[in-house]
């Protein structure tokens, strides 16, 4: 038996296929190691990577209740103010959104929401940016607006759809949905509510006592 160390390049890199079906005599002969009949022996047969040999499967076998927010998560191209400053596309400033970061290889294509974030070197931001993207984060913003250059927040989906001016200071969702148009109808309610004052004469109920005066007598 050779050992690992002494193999040289003249035994080759590629190891010879595995003759089956030669007979019997040839070790692999006959059913060619498919075993006896069944779908398995044929040829063009696939099994799923979930089969588990007919039995209920795990993800038939696992509860399906409730509510996941997980399809509706707004996934980001996250890029630092630091790459992009050190980048030579960006070594004069410039106008910084999707398409220029994409051919400068900083993120790979316009399927996710870009975020800028304000990582920097200790020297601080020195280029002016012009700065279009989904989201910008406040210290990035601060930066890039006390160097001279531009920001402007497009806004994720999940934005428009709540109504969210990200380039305004207010960014209160100006869409609401049912639950918090409920929940906003009952605080104004509460708030409006005035409480009567302690001083106020109360209510005369009625008497509790049922029984007749003939009884009491």
């Amino acid at each position: 038996m050779a050992m690992i160390h002494e193999i040289t390049k003249d035994a080759g890199k590629y190891k010879a296929r595995k003759r089956v079906g030669r007979g019997e005599g040839g070790g692999r002969g006959k059913t060619s190691g498919r075993g006896n009949k069944g779908a398995g022996s044929r040829s063009g047969t696939a099994r799923k990577g979930a089969f588990e040999g007919g039995q209920m499967p795990l993800f038939r076998r696992i509860r399906k209740y409730g509510f996941s927010n997980a399809r509706f998560e707004t996934n980001f191209w996250i890029v630092n103010l630091r790459e992009i400053a050190a980048h030579p596309d960006f070594a004069k400033g410039g106008v910084v959104n999707q398409a220029a970061l994409i051919a400068a290889g900083l993120i790979r294509d316009d399927s996710r929401d870009l975020k800028i974030l304000g990582d920097v070197a200790k020297e601080g931001l020195k280029l002016k940016f012009t700065v279009e993207a989904s989201r910008v984060s406040a210290a990035a913003r601060k930066m890039i607006i006390a160097a001279g250059g531009s920001v402007n927040e497009t806004g994720t989906r999940r934005d428009f759809v709540r109504g969210v001016d990200r380039n305004s200071e207010d960014r209160t969702p100006k869409n609401l949905t049912k639950k918090l148009k409920r929940l906003n109808a009952a605080a104004a309610k509460r708030a409006s509510f005035k409480a009567p004052p302690k001083d106020a004469p109360k209510a005369k109920g009625k008497s509790k006592d049922t029984g007749d005066a003939a009884d009491k007598a």
